[in-house]
């Protein structure tokens, strides 16, 4: 079998969706550069200290992000096999206009009916390197096009949503409540929800720096799960960067 991501892909993705960043720091490499033929030498040790930091992040962050989505086990989904999941019938592959999972999903769950919904609305979601993304990437097949507040499904009709580092990009905090009560509408009663997201935490500082006040704390995500009224059945870290978070219906784990 073709594997299903070529070496590099997710660093790659990473530069093109979000090549303003780099082109940004470029200009002040250069601009500093520029600048250090006309100051004096006092001023050059500190332009200069500016311009190490700028290589560094930008180099810790490139790096960091070839392990997260390169080297470490994220997209052959291994940690599946720590889930409890028997033969479901039927899945649901939510995703925020970016798809990298759905065709992983049909091979892991060949058997199972799968439903690839996507809840990117441009008006509301305005990160611009999903805009990129949706222009490199094609759709799915036969994935259909939802909002946040109606998910088409029926009740009680799906045995696995999964909700790979998508849900950030809801950033209406009343908006992420109630898709999340519609996650819970549509899931089984004995249903798992998998979500998947980079923490707003310390290792995440120290590689996005500002960037990692896009992603929301776990004791966020706690409370948001709580309110749609689902329960933790268990948390993994899939690295030291991304924590994944199985959810069932309240009263269903053991």
């Amino acid at each position: 079998m073709e594997p299903l991501r070529s070496p590099f892909q997710g660093v790659w993705n990473i530069i093109r969706f979000n090549w303003h960043f780099y082109l940004s720091a470029a200009g002040f490499v250069l601009l500093i550069l520029f600048a250090n033929q006309y100051v004096s030498a006092s001023i050059q040790l500190y332009a200069n200290i500016i311009l190490l930091l700028i290589l560094g992040s930008t180099a810790i962050s490139l790096i960091v992000s070839y392990y997260i989505y390169d080297l470490s086990d994220l997209y052959q989904f291994d940690w599946l096999s720590a889930l409890r999941i028997t033969s479901p019938n039927r899945i649901a592959n939510i995703h925020a206009g970016f798809d990298e999972t759905s065709s992983i999903l049909k091979n892991k769950f060949p058997e199972a009916e799968l439903d690839v919904l996507d809840f990117y609305d441009p008006k509301t979601h305005t990160e611009p390197s999903i805009k990129r993304a949706r222009t490199i990437y094609p759709p799915f097949p036969m994935t259909q096009q939802i909002t946040t507040s109606h998910i088409p499904l029926s009740d009680n009709s799906t045995d696995l949503v999964f909700l790979i580092l998508a849900a950030h990009e809801i950033r209406n905090e009343q908006e992420r409540s109630a898709f999340f009560e519609e996650i819970n509408r549509i899931l089984k009663h004995n249903g798992q929800l998998i979500v998947m997201e980079h923490q707003r935490n310390l290792a995440n500082f120290l590689v996005y720096n500002l960037g990692c006040f896009h992603f929301y704390s776990t004791s966020v995500w706690k409370r948001i799960f709580q309110e749609a009224n689902l329960t933790i059945a268990k948390q993994i870290s899939v690295t030291p960067f991304i924590k994944l978070f199985v959810l069932e219906k309240n009263g269903t784990t053991p």
